[in-house]
């Protein structure tokens, strides 16, 4: 006989089993989720480090830690601060802003405030609410709102590369203490990235910088000209320091200025042939004291930092060599500084040892020069000299007139050619320097005319012209002669064209052509410009048809004795 439950017993006893049963089950749901995620988020995690592991380009290592930390954490901003030496931060790599609210902002973060605080104590921190802690300087105008904070620093050996900084997780909830395991752990495979990818950087430019030097003195020692040579130096160190702009100048030591002879890169047309005096400039400083120095602002507007180094050492400096960025780039570091000193001295040697090679090739070119001024002079103006004695007792003897007169003209021909020989016996004997001699300038515009005519000018220089003639007068001779061979050239249809240039007490240039002539010609239009150079040298000037057609220009002014 079986005792019945009493009333509702049955019901009561499979309930409680049934929920305790649910709660266990929830909770199994629960850690199996956990556990879920968090093998997810292992992998997120070992796919970031093989991903930032797999790049050996710096400035794409660092963003890809960037975005790793923000997706494994689901913060919805983030960004990698690099430390300077000054402890401040000289580069800001971010993620989630948009490039009009980084537009929008007056500037970078400087490393002050919590971030200050993160470079000052290197180790991890997390804020529920930024605006509360008593370090906060508050945000810039136009900033993006952010209240959660979670701040790794980032090691390369013993030395503190930067911070992690990432902010608002995109639930809105706090970062706990699993998101700044992940982002540590993160940092850590981040700092032998960026280390192998500083390496290999390293290596690069060492590597650049061994061609460069091969290629700067196989340049000068083969005989290639020395603004040539400054073009390839400029180049390989802007690729050397992956600059944006590189310059060389030379010092004027008589005018205390540094004047810039090459450039290449960024904004270099605007810097050619720019002249800046020793005092109150960096590069001034540079030169004076041959010590390098690097600054975080060019002084201009369109440059940002800035690497001077000496090209040469001490007294014996020839001028600086100069590499920037643009604004807001980093700062050249110290391994660049150190290479970029080495090339420039390099680059210093081997332009000195050029000049000193072309010293000798101009010392063996003034020997033959005078070999051959005195084998004119010794020989050649000796027998001329005996003919033309020789025709003039002829003249005496002869009974013929008209073989009088041809004598004549030939004993006047030989006295003409005696005076421009001993004229190239003084251009020959007159040491030449870097700027070239009237004769020289004289022949390139007429050479130049060439092309324009048709056919080469006959010349004829006569007198000293390398010497007497000064830099202002020879410059204006130099224009006039230009224009009137541009005159015959565009208007007179001539087929000869003969220039004069006799140096006595006065210059005279005559231009003789065989053209149509003035008349039939709009040319005394361009004249005035050298009527106006002669009567300001106190000379004259004058044009007029020749006597068997053609047109005679004249021009002609004093000579300071």
């Amino acid at each position: 006989m079986s005792i019945p439950n009493p009333p509702g017993e049955d019901r009561a006893r499979p309930v409680l089993p049934q929920l305790r049963l649910d709660d266990l089950l929830t909770e199994l749901q629960s850690r199996l989720a956990t556990v879920l995620t968090t093998r997810d988020r292992m992998h997120g995690l070992l796919e970031a480090i093989v991903s930032i592991g797999g790049d050996l380009d710096l400035a794409t290592v660092l963003r890809s830690i960037v975005e790793a930390a923000t997706t494994l954490v689901d913060a919805r901003y983030g960004a990698l601060g690099v430390i300077g030496e000054n402890d401040g931060l000289v580069q800001f790599i971010t993620v989630g802003v948009t490039q009009e609210q980084i537009d929008a902002l007056d500037h970078w973060p400087h490393g002050l405030g919590i971030l200050g605080l993160l470079i000052k104590q290197p180790r991890p921190i997390r804020l529920a609410d930024l605006s509360k802690h008593p370090e906060s300087y508050g945000f810039p105008a136009n900033h993006p709102p952010m209240r959660r904070f979670l701040g790794v620093p980032i090691r390369v050996r013993e030395e503190v590369f930067g911070n992690l900084y990432l902010t608002e997780k995109a639930d809105g909830e706090e970062f706990d203490d699993e998101d700044e395991s992940v982002v540590s752990a993160l940092a850590a495979a981040a700092g032998v990235a960026i280390e192998n990818a500083r390496l290999y950087q390293e290596a690069r430019r060492r590597e650049r910088w061994l061609e460069a030097n091969a290629e700067v003195s196989t340049a000068l020692l083969s005989g290639t000209e020395p603004d040539e040579v400054l073009h390839l130096v400029v180049r390989r160190a802007r690729e050397i320091c992956d600059a944006e702009l590189a310059t060389v100048a030379l010092a004027h030591e008589a005018t205390e200025e540094l004047e810039v002879r090459a450039a290449d890169g960024r904004h270099a047309d605007e810097f050619r042939h720019l002249r800046t005096p020793f005092d109150d400039t960096l590069a001034g400083r540079v030169y004076r004291t041959g010590t390098s120095l690097a600054s975080l602002d060019a002084g201009d507007e369109a440059l940002g930092p800035v690497l001077v180094v000496p090209l040469g050492a001490g007294t014996a400096a020839r001028g600086v060599l100069s590499v920037a960025n643009a604004p807001g780039e980093v700062p050249f570091a110290e391994p660049v500084r150190r290479l970029l000193e080495t090339f420039a001295a390099q680059a210093a040697i081997a332009l000195e040892l050029a000049e000193r090679r072309r010293d000798v090739e101009r010392l063996v070119v003034f020997e033959d020069r005078d070999r051959i001024a005195k084998d004119l002079h010794d020989t050649v103006i000796q027998r001329l000299f005996a003919i033309a004695m020789t025709l003039m007792s002829a003249i005496k003897i002869t009974k013929k007139p008209d073989v009088a007169v041809r004598v004549q003209r030939a004993v006047d021909d030989l006295d003409d050619t005696i005076r421009q020989i001993r004229s190239t016996i003084f251009a020959l004997q007159t040491s030449a320097d870097d700027e070239p001699a009237l004769r020289a300038r004289l022949f390139g515009v007429i050479d130049g005319a060439g092309e324009s005519l048709g056919f080469a000018p006959a010349v004829r220089l006569d007198g000293l012209l390398d010497t007497v003639v000064d830099e202002a007068t020879g410059d204006h001779l130099i224009a006039v002669l230009r224009e009137a061979l541009s005159n015959v050239a565009r208007h007179a249809h001539a087929s000869r064209v003969d220039v004069t240039v006799a140096a006595g007490s006065d210059l005279l240039l005559r231009v003789a052509d065989d053209g149509v002539g003035l008349g039939a010609t709009s040319r005394r239009s361009g004249l005035a410009n050298l009527d106006d150079r002669a009567r300001r040298l106190g000379g004259t000037f004058d044009v007029r048809s020749g006597e068997t057609g053609g047109t005679v220009l004249e021009w002609r002014v004093p000579l300071t004795s």
